[in-house]
């Protein structure tokens, strides 16, 4: 069998964990990453190449004799880069623009649900501010204000009064988000707990993933705004083996099939971020890729070949496989930039990661880079640090452990991920 040359596409955590999965896979000669970060190119050769570059890509595909692709963040998905690889004869992981439209577009997804039957919060989608507004007016708060399109995380706003909600819908369809806010989305706010449930999809089969729950507020106990992520823990103890029965059989398996009804099908991660109140998921959110930081979690826990899984996702084939994972908890902690997820510095030097990775860690780069032999930060979320453990609680003691070797005094962390699980 010939050896496969792989391109991974992004530069975040969910790519260095990727990179080392695939890394461990007797199948693949060599793994390109672009553009990559400083951590990345311990496994991959980083390539100065723009996500949404396209044509840089496919130039770069053609020229190296790439025979896979593995596309991790939702803007080149949303943008067509499964659809313009696969076009060019180039097996890609990861949906067509018309499937990543469930995390490209809130409205559509709320639409799609509603059709599907699947348990979500109620909501209104509109496209004028007027109509926003008279619905605001009529709805109890709390209540969640959603950009339609994407918005790097940002474009949800959690609004305790009706005059917050409608100062936040003004703002989106001024343009705050760009052409993210051209649409808006009004949700009731759910209660509960949030946790992360993940599956591979080939269009018709779905082969779920381990459960995972993030932390997205910045500060201890859950307060502060919201992040892309400060940690994530796997597996989730909310997310029983009946509750993941019924997230498969009410919200996956029902929106795979409404998106082949539609002429979409898709194929890739599905990615339900979900809300878990009184033994009762509700779909929260669709993402079509892994998560970041729940792939940190997730990925060093299976045991089986990551690119065998990726390849029979693409081919139609997860009725083939099976996955085996590890009994282990694991547990990533986020090292971010003082400041975040407001306005930070970037280019301070990062020391002692190898004391870190030697205390039984590994550290995986989200805004790494490497500047005369120093690693520096460039992101907003610049370590994610994950720790195996019998527990989640001894995941933790690890992590942490490791955590307080590095020497970084212009980088913050939450010191209570895991706590909900811990409590329990």
């Amino acid at each position: 069998m010939a050896l496969m040359k792989v391109l991974v596409i992004g530069s975040g955590g969910r790519e260095h964990v990727l990179c080392w999965s695939l890394a461990a896979s007797d199948q693949i000669d060599k793994i390109y990453c672009a553009p990559g970060n400083a951590g990345i190119a311990t496994q991959a050769e980083c390539v100065a190449l723009d996500v949404m570059d396209f044509d840089g890509i496919l130039n770069f595909c053609a020229k190296k004799g790439i025979g896979f692709a593995v596309i991790g963040p939702e803007a080149p998905l949303a943008g067509g880069l499964a659809d313009r690889l696969e076009a060019a004869g180039i097996a890609t992981f990861g949906p067509s623009a018309a499937a990543a439209r469930l995390e490209g577009s809130k409205g559509f997804m709320k639409d799609l649900c509603a059709r599907a039957g699947v348990p979500t919060a109620a909501y209104g989608h509109f496209t004028s501010l007027d109509k926003t507004r008279d619905f605001i007016a009529g709805h109890a708060t709390p209540v969640v204000v959603k950009a339609d399109g994407l918005a790097a995380g940002k474009g949800v706003i959690i609004a305790q009064s009706r005059e917050e909600a409608t100062a936040a819908a003004e703002d989106m369809f001024a343009g705050q988000f760009g052409a993210a806010g051209s649409e808006v989305v009004v949700e009731e706010f759910l209660p509960g707990e949030e946790a992360s449930y993940l599956a591979l999809v080939d269009g018709e089969n779905v082969l779920p993933l381990e459960t995972a729950q993030d932390h997205k507020a910045v500060g201890e106990g859950d307060t502060g705004p919201n992040t892309g992520g400060m940690g994530a823990y796997s597996p989730a103890p909310v997310m029983t083996p009946e509750m993941c029965e019924i997230t498969l059989k009410k919200i996956v398996e029902p929106l795979v099939r409404a998106m082949a009804a539609v002429g979409a099908p898709f194929k890739g991660v599905f990615y339900a971020g979900l809300m878990i109140n009184d033994g009762k998921p509700k779909l929260l959110e669709v993402n079509v890729r892994f998560g970041d930081p729940e792939c940190q979690a997730i990925l060093p826990r299976l045991k089986s070949d990551l690119f065998t899984a990726l390849q029979a996702t693409r081919d139609g084939r997860l009725n083939e496989i099976a996955l085996e994972w590890h009994d282990q908890s694991a547990l990533c902690v986020v090292l971010a930039s003082k400041g975040y997820p407001g306005a930070y510095g970037k280019g301070s030097v990062i020391d002692g990661l190898d004391k870190a990775e030697a205390a039984g860690a590994t550290v995986f780069h989200a805004g790494t880079g490497l500047e005369n032999g120093n690693i520096v930060a460039t992101g907003g979320r610049v370590l994610g640090v994950t720790a195996l453990g019998d527990d989640i609680a001894q995941a933790q003691s690890k992590a942490y452990r490791a955590l307080d070797l590095i020497d970084w005094p212009e980088g913050f962390c939450r010191r209570d991920i895991g706590w909900r699980a811990i409590r329990r």
